[in-house]
């Protein structure tokens, strides 16, 4: 079991909402591995896994979780230029505008770190229609 940290561009610029999301990345590596309890996802570089909603899926990408959704999801804040794809992983990154800050987002869709969760634990992978970003 693998969890795959994003330690290029996209997850420099990770700046978490909430202690238990805050990371900055501290290498130029594009991947690091480490285990996970569920198998390969994507992470912030503090090893937190990435999530997307299927809600916000069905709205194509639109912003659904607001309000006390924040306080068990906190968004993937990014700074600066986020590139379109990093090796090893099948997705397209960008950006959503989410107030005065930039969301990260993966294939079009909201990323958000669970407040449950620990470094390398992933907790409501498949759970109230919330997944894990898988990188392939």
């Amino acid at each position: 079991m693998r969890f795959l940290l994003l330690l290029a561009a996209v997850a420099a610029a990770a700046v978490g909402v909430s202690s238990a999301s805050a990371a900055q990345a501290s290498s130029s590596r594009p991947a690091v591995e480490t285990s996970s309890n569920i198998g390969t996802v994507v992470a912030t570089p503090s090893k937190l896994g990435i999530y997307y909603w299927d809600v916000e899926k069905k709205a194509g990408g639109k912003i659904e979780c607001t309000g006390s959704c924040l306080t068990k999801w906190p968004p993937v804040y990014v700074m600066g230029a986020v590139p379109k794809h990093v090796a090893g992983v099948m997705a397209t990154f960008g950006t959503v505008k989410r107030g005065a800050k930039h969301q990260l987002t993966v294939n079009g869709l909201p990323a958000y770190t669970f407040s449950g969760d620990k470094a390398g634990v992933v907790n409501c992978d498949g759970v109230g229609g919330w997944h894990a970003v898988r990188p392939m």
